[in-house]
């Protein structure tokens, strides 16, 4: 079913448009099956799950890392992670490029908004966003920028979990507009400043028709959520 589940989405979203599959607590049985099917990029929001399945499997896997990162947890994923999803801090960034120059890589990132009318997600406003893309963006004039071994390519953000489709929508088209604005004030000549990450198994049709570029789906892949089972 996973395989069959993996095409029937596939089939139903644009080319620009990249499927992350959400493998959290899905056994590697699960996961290989995906990857077998040709999927290569993968979610996880636990540090711990993703370092124990990490080793696994194939090593041209891109690891996203999609829950809310705390710093000391960043060393174990600057080694090999894909991209960062949920950056909401100026100090999460300054760690993840101590870490990454440990490394010697640039690790690329998204910046998490806070779009939902749910207290319990995470990400920034506006403003927060803007003030720690003036710090770490002032060095360009002829400088090195004062983070060298962070991209942020992006943002990222999750819609209230409700039934009423216009207000998912308001919110995700909330986020394209952040990301337009953020984009000519601060990444105009960057291409790699190209990441829309909205949209998960309930809502990524809306998404999409409001600009996604990346879906995060996992129920409609692998199924209900389960416990992790270790091989």
């Amino acid at each position: 079913m996973i395989s069959e589940n993996l095409t029937n989405i596939q089939a139903n979203i644009p080319e620009n448009v990249k499927l992350i599959a959400v493998s959290k607590t899905k056994p590697i049985e699960d996961l290989q099956e995906a990857y077998e099917t040709g999927q290569r990029d993968f979610g996880e929001n636990k540090v711990q799950e993703l370092i124990e399945k990490y080793p696994q499997l194939p090593n041209d896997i891109r690891w996203h890392f999609i829950g809310h990162l705390q710093t000391n947890k960043v060393k174990f994923l600057a080694p090999f992670v894909h991209l960062i999803h949920g950056v909401d801090s100026l100090k999460l960034l300054q760690e993840i490029d101590k870490e990454a120059k440990k490394n010697n890589r640039v690790v690329d990132c998204l910046l998490e908004f806070f779009i939902a009318e749910e207290t319990t997600k995470f990400g920034l406003d506006l403003q927060e966003a803007e003030e720690i893309l003036s710090s770490v963006t002032a060095g360009r004039a002829g400088h090195a920028p004062p983070l060298p071994n962070v991209r942020i390519c992006g943002v990222m953000g999750m819609a209230t979990f409700t039934n009423d489709t216009e207000q998912i929508r308001r919110e995700f088209r909330n986020l394209h507009q952040i990301f337009q604005r953020l984009k000519e004030r601060y990444f105009a000549n960057e291409p790699h400043f190209c990441e829309i990450s909205m949209g998960m198994s309930d809502d990524f049709l809306i998404a999409i028709e409001e600009g996604t570029t990346m879906i995060r789906v996992g129920s409609t892949i692998f199924g209900r959520r389960g416990v992790l089972q270790t091989p």
